[in-house]
């Protein structure tokens, strides 16, 4: 019986939450778009981009996201894997290709009043 229910859980993995903005976040790096990204965030964001990590407010966000973009235009983004670190908390690991370089991005999520907002960007070689 044991067994049976440790074989469920690693077959189905962790949960990923259907409200999370997965889709929204994954065009918005597709396209470079800093705003719509940074309009996905917390009023203060952590961000990291090549060890240069600082929390940001959305209209900082946006100019430093903006900046990031045009030094790595974007060629594209999937996400590699999606889950949840608790009720309230998400994330998701993906990969950005720009011309030159591909980078490993990973965003957490929290749920504020209903809805997930992103907490941190972490955009690594």
């Amino acid at each position: 019986m044991i067994a049976l229910l440790l074989s469920l859980l690693l077959l189905t993995g962790p949960s990923v939450p259907a409200d999370a903005p997965y889709g929204s976040v994954q065009s918005a790096f597709k396209s470079g778009n800093a705003s719509s990204l940074a309009s996905m965030c917390k009023d203060k964001c952590l961000i990291n981009i090549l060890d240069d990590e600082r929390v940001y407010s959305k209209s900082q966000a946006t100019q430093v996201l903006k900046s990031f973009f045009t030094k790595n235009p974007p060629s594209s983004f999937s996400f590699i894997h999606k889950g949840s670190d608790s009720s309230e908390g998400a994330f998701g690991i993906g990969t950005y290709k720009s011309k030159s370089t591909e980078f490993r991005v990973t965003i957490h999520f929290k749920k504020i009043s209903g809805s997930f907002k992103i907490e941190s960007i972490s955009i690594e070689n």
